[in-house]
């Protein structure tokens, strides 16, 4: 069985940041794709960034610039680096990874709150 947990987030000033962190646990035999996604509400979950395994990354135009996705391999873990936070970045954010246990499968966490004021 394989869990993804994540923390860092919070309450914070716009202009502030913020470090989300995705930890990976379980059967871990290898970690493809990591992503980060967000859900305001009333809205769908978006997609804001995604690292691969090589790690390429891509970003959503609305973070592009201010947001950073990394990993650490040899901790089972992504990061989600969020500067210069709006208003609109308000969400809960989930972390999802493609992990090989003994096959690959997607799992989800369950989410963290990030909350900016204005």
């Amino acid at each position: 069985q394989v869990q993804l947990v994540e923390s860092g987030g919070g309450l914070v000033q716009a202009g502030g940041s913020l470090r989300l962190s995705c930890a990976a646990s379980g059967s871990i035999a290898g970690i493809g794709t990591m992503s980060w996604y967000r859900q305001a509400p009333g809205k769908q979950r978006e997609l804001v960034a995604i690292i691969t395994s090589g790690d390429s990354t891509n970003y959503a135009d609305s973070v592009k610039g201010r947001f950073t996705i990394s990993r650490d391999n040899t901790k089972n873990t992504g990061y989600l680096q969020m500067n210069s936070l709006k208003p609109e970045d308000t969400a809960v954010y989930f972390c999802n990874a493609v992990v090989r246990s003994r096959v690959w499968n997607t799992y989800w966490g369950q989410g963290t709150q990030v909350t900016v004021s204005a």
